[in-house]
């Protein structure tokens, strides 16, 4: 601003700062006499002409300015503007003077009269090149300034629009000149317009430039928000003082849409990607619904649920896509029963909402949990019954601003329903968050119907586990039994865990457990192959290490249809053999005697039975451990152990004490305390309830592999002396007591637990005869068995008894070797045996009619509930089994019976 130097009345006079329009154009002055000599010059005439005033006053500017070849015209225009006359031209200018180099003045010549009426002139000189220069300089300021495809304001340093282009006015209406005075409140909002005015007046202030300064807004008239960027610059004149602020924008709506469409495709893809990492993590259905959840609350929405078809959650098969199956759970029902499985809230203290329209019991919210249905014609019910995305606006006085109702498909099946909403407030649902809401859905729909298939193949796989493990209650002579088996839980595949409890002839038992390598339904079928290979071989009453071998066949021949024998014979030959198609399993079998309380061990691979004497600490018994079945190649040995009364025999699989992160050495230690351990109290007893046990470690499913036994934990005595054990404990509580005290509820691998009290028969219970070999050891046979029944009260036996001994020793008699041992044992049932030398073993044949004999074991099978006979160490044992009185006691033999033996 000009410096103000002194006022009188209304005028006010200033001095001129340097840098103003007149230093730029070079203005000058002088005047001109009555007769035509210069008397008076200007000092910028001295400046612009390079002539003082000493050297022009008094003299003719013509003979003083110009070339002589000019001179003549000269002075002719001078007379003419004596004479009255105005004149405008072009003066060359002599010399350069103070500001550069020789040019042309424009020279205006005005004439002059003086109060005595004297004629003169009044000449103004300007730099023609510098009037050019602003002219040229103003045209393309113009140029730019209107031209421009940017809206350009200039702002005084009043802060009030001083200029504004075509430009601003086209989008703020009106026309230029109508925007002059106005200030930006009478443009944007007030929150905006505060912005922007600070911006401003921070610019005048400062001299520091705004930007790319982001304004929204909405032209006058217009309900559409732009999106502005302005740059903001202070303005100074020639002399560098502030004049204004410019102001440039331009319209980045487009650029704003597509930067936010850009971030939103950004989060959509991170959002899939952390789906694809977190969703389907776990086979459970529950658990994948609430996994979904933690992904789209609250990066996608403020609210979420998850409804699963009833029928899903509990294994029901229905048609899908059937809304009105006969079921009420089927899949695909628009208003089939459905379950809430989960639910999600970014809002604090939310309670559970109802969708607008969807409520099936008068708009009361659904808990987690709750089986609740859609009404028929509800948005949701839609939803399920078309398998499409059903967008449903919230109330008024809800807090819900709009929902997703998005069915869950996978495999072309409806497989349930979420909600994604968003609160008041948010942004509205678009087409790319319904496109992201199906892709979640689809992705966790997927998972869900995966964990359901693989529930379904898990229970059946555990179905056909169980039906393959002994019903009920084991029961064998001499012997207390207890069992426990643990399937894995629903996350893990079913294992190949078994355990038999066998009755063999003579009251024996024979004890098994055994583990499949490997998981899932091959391994479960495999066990059941063995499981019912082991039985066979068992009635054939086989030696423990016979049965090991021919079992071990059996398990070579399980991965190859040709049979056990000629895979033998190639897994020999070639050495690089599909190993994936081998089946590894370990097995422990035991014979056990009640008589002599004699048990014969043979181990294939297995963990040691423990054997818990009376007054003694638990004992690993020292059972060689063979190479597990379907290896081959190596003999099984056989160790008889003879076991005390009331001793306490378990056998076990490795899920029990073997662990990733747990020493075996540590997990048999643990086992054989855990049998010392007497049971704890329950809780509300007399005693503090016992703290939960830390969660087990993982445990392998993949056999031991066996060891020298000198350098093997498996025949290891305990570090330190264990307390004795108390055996007067229910072997039912000894099971439950174990089971809890390893914590074993993991679940991580499937658990067999076979123990075994030893109660020997007593020896009153036990007739044992030898007989001579002469015929009248038949008549012998006979009274030394009436004899025995009658002091056991079993008269009613007598007669079948002495019929079946006598063709049994008679047989021994006529067709065996060396001496006749009897022997008469009584448990649940009657069982005689005749030894004798001979190898030959009987045969049970039909008889012509012509024959006299023949028919000895024809009677003995129809009389009898049972018989066989079996190989001995030295010679065959011959058999038959009846039925106590107070049992079932077998019928007597009709007539077309007896006769059909003839």
């Amino acid at each position: 601003m000009s410096e103000i130097s002194g006022t009188s009345g209304d005028v006010v006079w200033q001095s001129c700062p340097p840098g103003s329009i007149y230093d730029s154009i070079r203005v000058a002055t002088f005047s001109l006499g009555p007769d035509g000599l210069v008397d008076r010059w200007s000092r910028r005439a001295a400046e612009l002409f390079g002539v003082t005033a000493a050297e022009v006053e008094g003299r003719d500017p013509i003979e003083v300015l110009l070339a002589p070849g000019a001179r003549g015209r000269g002075h002719r225009r001078i007379a003419d503007v004596l004479d009255g006359k105005e004149w405008t031209g072009l003066v060359p200018l002599r010399s350069s003077g103070a500001y550069g180099a020789e040019g042309v003045a424009e020279v205006f010549v005005m004439p002059t009269e003086s109060a005595a009426g004297e004629r003169g002139a009044l000449c103004i000189v300007t730099d023609i090149r510098a009037l050019r220069g602003i002219e040229t300089d103003l045209a393309a300021s113009q140029a730019i300034f209107g031209q421009s495809p940017f809206g350009f304001l200039l702002f005084g340093t009043d802060l009030r629009v001083r200029r504004a282009n075509q430009r601003f006015a086209t989008v703020f209406g009106g026309a230029v000149d109508d925007h002059r005075g106005r200030t930006v409140h009478d443009y944007l909002s007030r929150s905006e317009a505060d912005r922007m005015d600070a911006s401003l007046r921070r610019v005048l202030e400062t001299g520091e430039p705004a930007i790319d300064l982001q304004i929204v807004g909405a032209p006058p008239g217009g309900t559409e928000r732009r999106h502005w960027s302005i740059n903001l610059y202070r303005v100074h004149s020639a002399g560098g003082r502030p004049i204004g602020v410019a102001g440039v924008g331009h319209d980045v709506t487009r650029r704003q849409v597509a930067a936010r469409e850009a971030a939103s495709a950004r989060r959509n893809l991170a959002l899939l990607n952390e789906a694809s990492a977190r969703i389907g993590n776990s086979l459970d259905l529950e658990t994948t619904a609430r996994e979904l959840l933690d992904v789209a609350v609250p990066g996608f929405c403020d609210l979420a649920s998850v409804d699963l078809y009833q029928s899903l959650l509990t294994g029901d098969e229905a048609p899908p896509g059937r809304w009105d199956a006969p079921r009420s759970g089927s899949y695909g029902g628009g208003s089939a029963a459905l379950r809430r499985v989960a639910f999600a809230s970014a809002v604090s203290d939310s309670p559970l909402i109802t969708t607008p329209g969807c409520g099936s019991r008068g708009g009361t919210p659904t808990a987690v949990g709750e089986v609740h249905r859609y009404t028929f014609n509800s948005p949701c019910a839609n939803a399920l019954r078309t398998a499409r995305v059903q967008f449903i606006a919230g109330q008024d006085g809800s807090l819900v601003q709009s929902t997703l109702a998005v069915p869950m498909v996978a495999h072309d099946s409806v497989v349930g329903l979420v909600q994604f909403s968003r609160t008041k407030g948010s942004e509205p649902f678009g087409e790319r968050d319904r496109a992201l809401g199906v892709e979640l859905a689809a992705r966790a729909a997927v998972c869900i119907d995966n964990a359901r298939l693989y529930r379904r193949e898990h229970e059946r796989a555990l179905i056909l586990q169980r039906s393959l493990l002994p019903p009920g209650d084991p029961e064998a002579a001499g012997l207390d039994i207890a069992c426990r088996y643990l399937p894995g839980n629903a996350a893990t595949e079913v294992g190949g865990d078994w355990f038999d409890v066998i009755e063999l002839p003579g009251h024996r038992t024979a004890l098994v457990v055994g583990d499949v390598m490997g998981r899932g339904l091959r391994a479960a079928v495999a066990m059941g192959e063995l499981r019912t290979a082991v039985r066979t071989l068992a009635l054939l009453d086989m030696e423990p290490a016979e049965v090991l071998s021919a079992l071990d066949e059996v398990a070579r021949g399980l991965g190859n249809p040709v049979g056990a024998q000629q895979a033998s014979r190639v897994a020999h030959k070639s050495r690089d053999a599909d190993l994936s198609e081998v089946y590894l399993a370990t097995c422990v079998y035991a014979v056990y005697d009640p008589v002599t309380r004699r048990c014969t061990f043979a181990n294939a691979g297995h963990l040691p039975p423990v054997l818990v004497e009376p007054g003694k600490e638990p004992l690993l018994l020292d059972v060689p451990p063979g190479m597990p079945l379907g290896v081959g190649g190596e003999p099984f040995e056989e160790v008889e152990v003879d076991l005390p009364e009331h001793a306490l025999l378990a056998l076990y699989t490795d899920g029990l004490v073997e662990s990733r992160d747990q020493p075996l050495d540590e997990g048999l230690r643990a086992f054989r305390a855990a049998l010392t351990e007497p049971p704890r109290p329950a809780p509300g007893r007399g005693a503090a309830p016992a703290a939960p046990a830390a969660p087990a470690p993982s445990i392998s499913s993949t056999p031991p592999v066996p060891r020298p036994p000198a350098q093997s934990p498996l025949s290891s005595q305990p570090s330190r002396p264990m307390p004795v054990p108390d055996l007067s404990r229910s072997l039912e509580d000894v099971c439950d007591h174990v089971l809890t005290a390893l914590d074993t509820r993991h679940g991580e691998d499937d658990i067999a637990l076979l123990m075994a009290r030893v109660r020997g028969l007593p020896a009153d219970a036990v007739g044992d005869w030898l007989l001579p070999r002469e015929p009248r050891s038949v008549g012998r046979a006979r009274e030394l068995a009436r004899g025995l029944l009658v002091s056991w009260q079993l008269e009613p036996l007598i007669d079948t008894v002495e019929l079946l001994v006598s063709e049994l020793v008679t047989n021994a008699l006529r067709y065996g070797e060396g001496e006749i041992r009897l022997r008469l044992l009584r448990d649940r049932t009657l069982v005689c045996e005749v030894w004798d030398s001979g190898l030959v073993q009987p045969r049970r044949r039909r008889a012509r009619d012509t024959d006299e004999g023949g028919r000895g074991l024809q009677l003995v099978g129809l009389l009898s509930a049972a018989w066989g006979s079996r190989r001995t160490p030295r010679g065959k044992t011959v058999w038959f089994e009846l039925a106590l009185p107070d049992g079932d006691t077998a019928t007597e033999p009709t007539v077309d019976q007896l006769l059909s033996m003839f």
